[in-house]
C-alpha cells in the first residue's frame, strides 16, 4: 500500500485476522496452557485465540465474565505472530500479518497493553529507469521528486489535494468501527461530502484515480491500495477494491500503517497478558469441533491430544472465518472465499544496492517499495491472471521492518547487521496453484524476484544469509499455504471479500456487524462486517454485543 500524503504513511496490505497459525511465537501467548476442561460452564467461550478472539476475551473478563478461550495450535496469536523460520538465524519475523493500520488506539488504551509502533521516516518509493519516485523526506523533496518523474508540479498538488480529501473522511469514519453499525445514509451524512462519497462507495476507484492523476506511475501507487489482498482491477463493477482501497485510507483516522515495536507477536502477547490478566482461562492445543446452541445455552465439543470434552457456554464467540462458523454449526457454508497473494519473508546480510544512486537504500526500503505497480502494468497482470496464468511481470512491493525497529534481530545477527524485507505480491489468485502448487509458487517467486532484480544494481540472492544448513532464508506463502497453515479459506486474508462498514437492511451484521442466525453465537474474526487486517474491531465489538445482550 501506499501513503496517503508525503508523510509516514501506508505501506503494506492489511493482514489476515485468523484463529489459528504455524510455526513458534514466542514470548508470554506461547506460555504453557494450563490443564484441560473436561467440563464447566462459562459465560463466554471464544474459539480462536488469534488477535480479535484475545481483544474479546480481555473485554469480557474486565468486564467481571468467566471466559474460556480455546485455540487449536500450540501457541496464541493467529497470523499475527512473530516466529524464527530459518534454523540458527536468531530474526523474529512478523511472519503473516507485518504492519499496523487498523488498530484503535481506543482498544490499547482500554485494555492496557503494552504496545507500541513506530513511524516510518519515507512512505513510498517507486523505481522507473534509473530513478525513483520518493515519497517522504519532507514535502519539498516530495515536490521535487514528483516533479523530476512528470515535469511539473501537478501530479504532486493533485497527491495532495486527493490524500486530503480521503483524510478528512479517515477522520469521520474510523472512530465508528468501535461504534454500533451505522446505516449506509447515517455514513454518509457524517463523511458530508458528496464527491469524496461517490469516488470512495459508489463509483470504482479507477474513475477516481484516472480523473485526478495523469502519469501512469503515480496512478498505480495509489491503485495498489486498492488491491492489496484483492483480487480486482480498477474498474470492477463490484467494488471490491473500493472496499480495500478504503480500510487502506482510514486507520487510526490518518491512513499511516505503522511497525509493531518487537514484530506483529508482540502485540499478540501483549493481549493474551491482558486477557489472563483479566482472568480469562487460555487454552491452547484445543480444536473446537461443534457447537450445538438453543440460541440461550451452547455447548462446545473440542479434541486434545489426549482425548475429547466439552464445555458449556451463555455465547460462544468465533474468531475464525465464516466458513469454520457454519462447519462448526452444522450449517451450509457460504461462497468460498478466494485469496490472491504471494508474501515472501526474507532476510539479509545487507541492503542491495539500487540502480538509483540518488537515494539511499536504506531509504529506498524502509517505506512501501513498489515493483512492477505502474498502472497500466497492474491492469496486464490482472488480465493475465483472471485468465488463468501467471503474471509475466508479478506487482509486488517490500519493506524493510528492521530499519525503524531493530529489536526484532538476536544480538548476533544484529551485531553483523542483518536486515529484514517483507515482500507482499498481488494478482496472485489461489486458482492459479491448484494444479501444481509448488512449482506454481517457485515460479511465480522467481519471477517477481526478477522484477525486483531489474530495479537493483545487483542481485537480491546475493543479499541473502544463509541458515544454519546453508540454505538462503528466504520463504514463500501461496494462498493455498495460507488455507494450510492457517485455515484461511481459499488463502483470503480477510477471510471472505470485504464490506463497506455500515449495515444494509437485511444485510449481516446486525448492530455490531458480529451478529449471526443464532442469537448466542458471534462471528468476531476477519470475516464479520468491520474486520479484516489487524485491528481487534472484531473482537471488540463482539464483546460489546455479548455484554449488550447480557445487560439487556
Amino acid at each position: 500500500m501506499t501513503p496517503p500524503a508525503p508523510a509516514p504513511a501506508p505501506g503494506s496490505a492489511p493482514a489476515p485476522a485468523s484463529g489459528s497459525a504455524s510455526g513458534p511465537a514466542a514470548g508470554p501467548a506461547s506460555a504453557p496452557a494450563p490443564a484441560s476442561v473436561t467440563r464447566g460452564s462459562y459465560d463466554a467461550v471464544v474459539v480462536g485465540g488469534g488477535h480479535n478472539g484475545l481483544v474479546a476475551a480481555a473485554y469480557l473478563a474486565r468486564a467481571g465474565r468467566r471466559v474460556l478461550v480455546l485455540e487449536r495450535l500450540g501457541n496464541t496469536g493467529g497470523a499475527a505472530v512473530s516466529t524464527r523460520p530459518f534454523p540458527g538465524v536468531d530474526v523474529r519475523l512478523s511472519r503473516y500479518s507485518y504492519l499496523v493500520s487498523l488498530l484503535p488506539e481506543k482498544i490499547v488504551r482500554e485494555l492496557g497493553l503494552r504496545f507500541a509502533v513506530r513511524k516510518r521516516s519515507v512512505s513510498s518509493y517507486t523505481p522507473y529507469a534509473d530513478s525513483g519516485l520518493l515519497v517522504g523526506g519532507g514535502q519539498d523533496r516530495t515536490r521535487a521528486s514528483f516533479a523530476a518523474l512528470t515535469g511539473s508540479d501537478r501530479e504532486y498538488e493533485a497527491w495532495q489535494a486527493f490524500y486530503g480529501r480521503t483524510a478528512r473522511a479517515a477522520r469521520r469514519i474510523f472512530p465508528t468501527l468501535t461504534e454500533p453499525l451505522p446505516s449506509r445514509e447515517g455514513l454518509r451524512a457524517l463523511v458530508d461530502d458528496a464527491e469524496t462519497w461517490e469516488m470512495l462507495f459508489e463509483q470504482p476507484i479507477g474513475v477516481a484515480v484516472e480523473k485526478h492523476f495523469a502519469d501512469d506511475l503515480v496512478r498505480g501507487v495509489v491503485l495498489t491500495d486498492a488491491l492489496i489482498g484483492t483480487f480486482a482491477e480498477a474498474h470492477d463493477p463490484s467494488l471490491l477494491q473500493n472496499r480495500c482501497f478504503l480500510y487502506h485510507v482510514i486507520g487510526g483516522g490518518t491512513g499511516d500503517w505503522d511497525v509493531p515495536v518487537g514484530g506483529m507477536g508482540a502485540l499478540t502477547d501483549a493481549l493474551a497478558d491482558a486477557a489472563r490478566a483479566a482472568g480469562a482461562t487460555v487454552l491452547t492445543g484445543h480444536e473446537v469441533t461443534r457447537i450445538e446452541t438453543d440460541g440461550s445455552r451452547a455447548e462446545v465439543a473440542y479434541r486434545t491430544a489426549d482425548g475429547e470434552g466439552v464445555v458449556g457456554a451463555g455465547h460462544v464467540l468465533v474468531n475464525a472465518s465464516p466458513q469454520a462458523l457454519a462447519g462448526l454449526l452444522g450449517e451450509p457454508a457460504p461462497a468460498p472465499a478466494e485469496g490472491a497473494q504471494l508474501k515472501v519473508n526474507m532476510v539479509l546480510t545487507r541492503l542491495p544496492r539500487l540502480r538509483d544512486r540518488a537515494v539511499d537504500p536504506r531509504e529506498a526500503f524502509s517505506g512501501t517499495f513498489h515493483i512492477a505497480e505502474g498502472y497500466g502494468q497492474l491492469a496486464t497482470a490482472y488480465a493475465e491472471a483472471a485468465a488463468g496464468r501467471l503474471p509475466a511481470a508479478p506487482p509486488s512491493e517490500i519493506y524493510c521492518h528492521t530499519l525503524t525497529d531493530p529489536s526484532i534481530l538476536g544480538p548476533e545477527a544484529a551485531a553483523r547487521g542483518y536486515q529484514t524485507l517483507t515482500l507482499f505480491g498481488l494478482h496472485a489468485p489461489a486458482r492459479l496453484f491448484a494444479a501444481d502448487p509448488d512449482g506454481a509458487r517457485d515460479a511465480l517467486l522467481k519471477a517477481t524476484l526478477a522484477q525486483l532484480d531489474a530495479c537493483l544494481d545487483e542481485p537480491v540472492a546475493d543479499c541473502l544469509a544463509l541458515d544454519a544448513d546453508g540454505r538462503p532464508c528466504i520463504e514463500a506463502k501461496s494462498p493455498l499455504d495460507l488455507e494450510r497453515d492457517l485455515r484461511l479459506p481459499g488463502g483470503h486474508i480477510f477471510h471472505r471479500d470485504l464490506s463497506f462498514p455500515y449495515g444494509e437492511e437485511g444485510g449481516p451484521g446486525g448492530r455490531w456487524g458480529v451478529e449471526t442466525s443464532r442469537p448466542n453465537v458471534l462471528l468476531c474474526g476477519a470475516g464479520a462486517v468491520r474486520g479484516g487486517g489487524v485491528s481487534g474491531v472484531p473482537g471488540h465489538n463482539a464483546a460489546m454485543a455479548v455484554l449488550d445482550r447480557l445487560a439487556g
